[in-house]
């Protein structure tokens, strides 16, 4: 029922998976990740068990084979699961159980596990494989959202679309690096969830990413922030001239209410990411 890519960044030790299928809101039933220990896919009449479980015994030390062996041990309804699974150390497992609906299989190998049910034919699988070969300069969400994408437009699960999912972890790369949960995105019911996904994930990075660069407002750009502070409320009047106090307090508050708090620098710089989204929301000249 279902299509995933469980993948590790080899660079960064980044772990995540991505999920799509004809199903509701996939991803509350196949992806879990922790940072620094693995990643694991469960699906084809799904036993969640298989993740926590999984990442219980990758974090005891065990490695992706002998997981997936425990796992297909110990399971009764073995013959109708499927998952996939790579931990922290590169290593991975697929499995595909013999009474999974046509066509079903996977592919893994170092960093990446890739498996589905039900799919178009074997060539989603093979399109997901060479997405995610060809993305090994991308940061890992990008490479597994571009590697789903493949598979979706390959056919993917042939049933049609509905849900999707995108789930990553890293060490410290979350919220304020205060946890290791970093992308956790879900397009649960959607008609091309995973184009969804594409602009949550876009969404994502323009919120929670930290500047590449900064630059000084132009004059011209510091008139237009000023009038934009005083029409959207956050200040009453604001002088003219060089960056100030009361501007540098009614630019937090705008940055706040825009959630745009990572993306605050303050002291008369900005993100030019920051700057070309507020624009494009406010595009008048105001004032």
């Amino acid at each position: 029922m279902t299509f995933s890519i469980v993948g590790r960044d080899a660079r960064t030790g980044d772990l995540g998976v991505a999920v799509a299928s004809k199903f509701l809101a996939v991803g509350a039933l196949v992806p879990f990740v922790r940072g620094g220990v693995g990643a694991v896919a469960t699906q084809s009449y799904v036993n969640p068990t298989f993740g926590p479980e999984g990442l219980r015994l990758l974090a005891s030390g065990l490695d992706a084979a002998a997981v997936g062996a425990h796992l297909q041990a110990t399971d009764p309804g073995i013959a109708q699961r499927q998952f996939g699974l790579v931990g922290a150390d590169g290593r991975s497992a697929t499995f595909t159980g013999p009474d999974c609906h046509d066509w079903a299989g996977g592919y893994a190998a170092t960093d990446v596990a890739i498996q589905g049910n039900i799919l178009a034919g074997p060539g989603v699988v093979e399109a997901m494989r060479a997405a995610w070969e060809a993305g090994s300069d991308l940061p890992l969400p990008r490479r597994l959202l571009a590697a789903l994408n493949a598979g979706d437009a390959a056919g993917g699960d042939r049933r049609g679309r509905q849900s999707a999912a995108l789930l990553c972890a890293g060490l410290g790369r979350g919220y304020g690096g205060l946890t290791d949960d970093w992308v956790n995105l879900r397009a649960d019911d959607h008609a091309d969830p995973c184009r969804e996904l594409a602009r949550l994930l876009d969404l994502h990075d323009l919120v929670f990413t930290r500047p590449e660069s900064t630059r000084p407002l132009s004059d011209e750009e510091l008139a237009w922030l000023r009038a934009l502070l005083i029409t959207q409320g956050h200040a009453t009047a604001l002088p003219g001239g060089p960056w100030d106090a009361d501007t540098e307090a009614a630019a937090w508050a705008l940055f706040g209410t825009e959630n745009l708090e990572e993306r605050w620098v303050g002291g008369g710089q900005v993100d030019p990411v920051a700057l070309a989204y507020l624009r494009a929301q406010y595009p008048t000249r105001v004032g």
